[in-house]
Order: structure tokens, then sequence, then C-alpha cells
């Protein structure tokens, strides 16, 4: 069995950057990347937002140069995806074996939880003094036909990415919510047409952003519709649209031309394996001393050490248990937010240790 001062679970723009300021500070930190590593810049085209990349660059490029650079400074990294862990006591039991009958993927969902039993019958595979849990969170696919085919040649998660990929073209907008209004807005700015397509009859998001959607010249609401299929042969040329009568329940499929599609409907942080290890809110993201949210707040003000100032704010519910990036983020999902709170929950987890072991 291995054992690592700093174990970081997850790669992205979070697990990479910890383990960039973790290696330099000469933890020799372990980092688990995953079956997929890299998160979801791995899906992505031209990245034109992050510092340092005038003229943008490809998705898959950034996250392989943040890996060599952590590479570099002495990481270890493994591709390998963990299946259950233990917090309950320092060190901390990690397991990445998976159990025969079941595959990794099924350790990427909600459901993870329900296997990890089965997994901690094996003995564990490493043993750390700390942890920075980075897994990321993945959208809310639509899972309609031609969807995974053309995603990232037109079908996206983030317009606010990549609004401005589409000056004067079309797009659409999957969802109710603030975000599939944010993204309406953001996209606006840049496309001739913006479609808004919700499957009820009205929008869950705030007051205020329904008004502006609703109001905006360049936007149409699609209300009782749902996106059928994503058609286009190398990159998305039209979506069929399954419209449904609300009095007669009758339904009308309709081909609209458009440039790209983006699915607003929620993201689903992944974190099944940390269920009942640390503390979680009511929709699976991790909460520290700097999360978003009410709970966030409370932990927040917990810890207020006798200067005025937060102690460890990356630090998660367990000493000694960090947590960086879209598993924590519930508002930016941004790849140089990520980055940041990886560097964050880095120079944390090192003056930490440096307080409990050294």
């Amino acid at each position: 069995m291995q054992k690592t001062k700093l174990a970081i679970i997850g790669s992205g723009p979070s697990g990479y950057t910890a383990a960039i300021y973790a290696a330099r500070a000469d933890l020799a930190p372990v980092l688990l990347a995953g079956i997929k590593p890299g998160g979801q810049l791995m899906w992505t085209t031209l990245v034109e937002n992050f510092p340092g990349f005038p003229a943008g660059i490809m998705g898959p490029k950034l996250m392989m140069e943040m890996k060599k650079q952590a590479e570099h400074f002495g990481t270890q990294v493994i591709d390998s995806i963990v299946t259950a862990v233990d917090f309950s006591a320092r060190p901390f039991k990690i397991w990445t074996q998976v159990p025969v009958g079941h595959s990794a993927e099924e350790f990427e969902t909600v459901q993870a939880k329900e296997l990890t039993a089965v997994v901690k019958k094996l003995p564990p595979d490493l043993e750390a003094e700390s942890v920075i849990i980075s897994t990321g969170a993945v959208s809310v696919r639509l899972g309609v036909p031609g969807e995974v085919e053309l995603f990232g040649r037109g079908v996206a998660t983030c317009a606010v990415c990549d609004a401005a990929f589409y000056r004067g073209k079309t797009a659409a907008v999957v969802g109710g919510g603030d975000s599939a209004m944010e993204d309406s807005l953001a996209l606006a700015k840049f496309a001739d047409q913006v479609y808004v397509i919700h499957r009820r009859t009205s929008f869950r998001a705030s007051k205020i952003m329904q008004e502006r959607v609703l109001h905006h010249p360049k936007i149409k609401v699609l209300w009782n519709s749902q996106v059928a299929e994503v058609k286009g042969d190398k990159k998305v040329e039209a979506i069929l649209v399954r419209k449904t009568d609300p009095v007669t329940n009758n339904q009308t499929v309709e081909e609209i031309k458009l440039d790209g599609v983006f699915a607003a409907i929620g993201h689903v942080p992944m974190t099944g394996v940390f269920d009942q290890q640390i503390l979680l809110d009511d929709h699976g993201y991790v909460i520290t001393r700097q999360s978003l949210t009410k709970l966030g707040v409370e932990q927040a003000l917990a810890n207020i050490d006798d200067q005025g100032l937060l102690t460890y704010p990356t630090l998660t519910s367990v000493d000694g248990v960090f947590a960086a990036g879209d598993v924590v983020d519930v508002r930016y999902k941004q790849a140089i937010t990520s980055a940041g709170q990886g560097c964050q929950a880095a120079i944390d987890a090192e003056k930490w240790l440096q307080n409990h072991y050294d």
C-alpha cells in the first residue's frame, strides 16, 4: 500500500493547479486523475478566456500542459478512479480498485455510494495524511440523439464561455432557471437569434432574469417544448423541437436551423464516493468554509481566528480534507476560478500539514 502526505482526488484545472503548488512545496503529492483525466475541458474546443493565451488554446492541450507542469515539479499522476474513501481517522484511506462485475464508470455517478461498501471489503490502495477533493461536476445532458456525437462541435454547456463564437449566428439554450437566462443573455450579445427552449409554461428563474429574457428583442422563447434530436454532420446544423399543446396534449415537431445548442438544466457534482464521509449540501456539493451557500457561511463564521481571519477556507467538515473547483462551486464554474481554488487548497493543505506534523 502506497503512502503520501497529500492525495489529490480528481484532475482538471483545480486538481492540476493544486498539484503544481503542492509539488513545489515539496509535498510530493499523488494525484488520482480518474479514468477521464482533465475534466470537462477535455470536451472543449478553443478556450479564449484563460489568461495567458491571447489567441486561445484548445481545452485538451491546456489540460495536458497543466498535467506536464504538475509532473515536472514532482507530482505522481495515476490515471485511476477513486472507488471508496475512509475519512474517519488519519491517515485517510483511499481505494482505487473496481469490484468484479462492476465498471469504473459506475463510480462517476451519484449511485457510487451504493458500491463503496463492496469496495471496502478489499484492502485500501493508498494512505494519505491529507486530501484535496477536486472531482468536479458534470452538466446534465439532454439525452437525445446527436448530442454526444456533436458535443464540442456546437453542443455545449457553458454559453458564458462560448458566446463570442456565435457572433452573427443562431443558437438555442435549453432550460428555465437562472443559468439558462444568463446563458441566453450572454449569447444575445453576439448572436443574431437566440431560442430558449423550455418544457413548461413558465420559467423558474428569478423574476428580474425572466424579465430581461422575455423582453430581449433577439431572444424567442419556445414554451412547452423539448429538444428531440440534434442534427448535423461535422457540426450542429439544426435541432428537432417537440412542442406539446397544453390544452389538447397534441405534439408537433419542428426543425430549427441553428449553429449551436446549450444545455442549461443543471450540474451534478461528482461526490458519490464521499457520501457519509464529509458534509455535502442537498445537491451533493462539498461544503467548505468558503462555499457560497448558507451552510458555507455557517462554517466560516464558526472558524474565525483571534485576528478576525478565516482559518483554512478550503477545509471541509473533516480536518485534513480540503476541496476545490466545481465540486464546491455552485455559481461560477469557470476554469480560472477552479484553478484559483486549487491554488488555495494546496496552500491550505501545506499550512495544515506544517501545523499538524512538523
